[in-house]
């Protein structure tokens, strides 16, 4: 039986390891994050056009980032673009949208239910229940100030 120390695998890890270039990777992903936001400020623009109310129009453009992500995550899209600009594809919402969507892909042979079912939510389960635990402690916290008197402008 071989033993590797951790100090030996840190070595090992970190020659072994390709050297990113961080300055170009920053541009990638600063570029492709502002054309998604840029995406979605014109998709903003058009259905506000179309004289929709502000909070029809903000439904929208979520609804279609959310759509878009998960077709180009099914096409095999999303993953060549998000190899080249790295965590500029992560914008909240799309990348959200691609990690429930690739967990789905990558769980669909084990069948609907222990599959596709269960492991959905591998990555997105713990953003929501703990985006809902802090949203509840956020609400007590604020009833709690507001009972004790404190103007939160709310």
């Amino acid at each position: 039986m071989i033993i590797i120390y951790k100090k030996d695998y840190k070595k090992y890890a970190e020659g072994s390891a390709k050297k990113s270039k961080v300055l170009s990777c920053c541009i990638k992903s600063f570029l492709v994050g502002g054309a998604i936001c840029v995406f979605a400020q014109f998709l903003f623009y058009l259905y506000n056009f179309l004289d929709l109310p502000e909070k029809d129009v903000k439904l929208l453009v979520t609804v279609t980032l959310i759509f878009l992500a998960a077709l180009t995550t099914g096409l095999g899209w999303f993953d060549k673009l998000a190899k080249h600009a790295g965590a500029g594809t992560f914008v909240p919402i799309t990348g959200f949208a691609n990690s429930l969507a690739a967990a789905a892909i990558d769980n669909k042979n084990e069948g609907w239910v222990l599959g596709l079912g269960a492991k959905i939510f591998t990555v997105g389960g713990p953003v929501i229940l703990y985006g809902t635990a802090v949203s509840v402690l956020y609400g007590v916290i604020l009833y709690i100030l507001k009972l004790c008197g404190v103007d939160i402008g709310a």
